[in-house]
């Protein structure tokens, strides 16, 4: 059951400004995200973090209170012009820290929870963080939620010291934290085109609405990074391997009239190439894949091709112009006055038709957290999910904290042959996994 929600006493932050003239328009990214909002589905992702201890709701709330003023562009509404969707911000009471349930990334209402784009639960010792994609990308949640977390540490008697993902509340916010990194970095002098080939689709049994399939793999990360140096490869690169071989794995034994390429799409943190403080959305994809139709591949093979990929197209001058591709057309003079509605469908229609296509499966990998040295011995581990896919198939998250690396898959259909599989490589090549899953039928059969 959740908690009463009653209206907490709220702390503010002096100077920030929140006048009903002061509005964010959409970074490029979040431009996409309210367009595919369905009444079953919303672009929201979830971070957690599993403390030591268990969770005092009532300090939560009252960490939530002090934290989210913090952090002005995530404590906004979303609203809807002629021509773009912008954020305002949101003085209404809330959000509500609640109890968690057993499946989370639910569709989030732009008019519900009081019009707040987040929610934060708990349960045991474990704080959770749900955002709409349209706020910012897993770095700007995660800042929030180990900020939200220092603070809940700090109500408790253990001072946390600003340092890296944990901000200072009591300062005003950076600009460049609120700023569309994008349009900074977007002037090379060549669009590159897009993959415009339809990949491998999964295909399964459809969950009931309201339903969403977890699975985590906890293992130690030494382990994982031992067998990825065999196979010369980084951990990402390992993994997306794994990945690749199991969706190849699942294509072979399914029923096909003709093979099709197994295609995975994997944002890109651009802060790694680009400096920014922004908390908004500041990610690219990239497309590893592998085409069975040339012939049978190995794994080796397959760990060969995708670290060529990776190590072609992941570098600083690729992104860019992957980057002006992408706001090649909110430059464009004549689709800034095409009016929303008409956006809309256009970009509804390329996304269901083509971009979502492209892809076979998603996976993120957040890489190696790190926390202040004041907040280490609280901390168990972190997860990271990529939420309800848009279609029906299966979305991989990766995330570490000291020797604990989680992968979390989350799909929406009731088979798991994809997971199996993956999980199955990982235990052949040596690595020692523990399974965790919201699923009440036979997954480990």
């Amino acid at each position: 059951m959740a908690r009463k929600q009653t209206a907490p006493n709220r702390i503010s932050i002096q100077n920030v400004k929140t006048r009903k003239d002061v509005w964010y328009k959409l970074d490029l990214s979040a431009i996409v995200y309210p367009t595919l909002q369905r009444s079953d589905f919303s672009s929201v992702y979830r971070l957690s973090v599993v403390l030591k201890d268990a969770i005092d709701p009532e300090l939560l709330q009252q960490a939530l209170d002090m934290t989210l003023p913090r952090f002005p562009t995530y404590k906004v509404a979303i609203r809807k012009g002629l021509f773009w969707r912008y954020l305002e911000p949101n003085n209404r009471p809330g959000p509500y820290v609640r109890e968690d349930i057993k499946n989370p990334c639910m569709p989030m209402p732009f008019k519900g929870s009081n019009r707040y784009l987040i929610r934060v639960y708990y349960y045991g010792n474990r704080i959770a963080l749900e955002a709409h994609h349209c706020l910012g990308d897993g770095t700007g949640g995660m800042c929030l939620l180990q900020t939200l977390t220092a603070t809940y540490l700090g109500l408790l008697g253990h001072a946390v010291k600003p340092e890296g993902f944990v901000l200072n509340i009591k300062e005003e916010p950076d600009p460049e934290e609120l700023e569309d990194a994008y349009m900074r970095y977007a002037h090379a002098q060549v669009c590159p085109p897009r993959p415009a080939e339809k990949t491998y689709r999964v295909r399964g049994t459809k969950e009931p609405f309201y339903t969403l399939n977890i699975i985590d793999g906890i293992m130690s990360v030494r382990e994982v990074m031992a067998v990825a140096k065999q196979y010369n490869a980084s951990i990402t690169e390992y993994l997306n391997s794994v990945l690749l071989y199991a969706l190849l794995q699942k294509q072979s034994n399914d029923f096909h009239i003709r093979l099709r390429p197994v295609r995975i799409a994997m944002p890109v943190n651009l802060r790694r190439f680009f400096p920014s403080k922004t908390l908004r959305n500041f990610i690219t994809m990239v497309y590893p894949f592998v085409d069975p139709r040339l012939g049978d591949y190995t794994f080796e093979e397959i760990v060969e091709h995708v670290r060529n990929y990776m190590r072609y197209y992941i570098n600083r001058n690729m992104l860019r112009g992957d980057i002006t591709t992408n706001a090649a057309t909110q430059r464009n003079p004549v689709i800034r006055v095409v009016p929303l509605f008409i956006k809309d469908f256009v970009v509804r229609t390329f996304y269901t038709k083509v971009q979502d296509k492209n892809s076979s499966a998603g996976l993120t990998n957040m890489g190696a957290l790190h926390v202040p040295a004041d907040m280490k011995p609280y901390i168990e581990r972190f997860d990271i999910y990529m939420g309800q896919p848009f279609s029906s198939r299966t979305n991989c998250a990766v995330i570490s904290f000291d020797d604990i690396l989680t992968i979390n898959f989350a799909s929406s259909i009731v088979e798991a042959d994809v997971e199996r599989c993956f999980f199955r490589k990982l235990v052949q090549d040596g690595i020692h996994v523990k399974i965790e899953s919201n699923r009440s039928d036979n997954y480990n059969n």
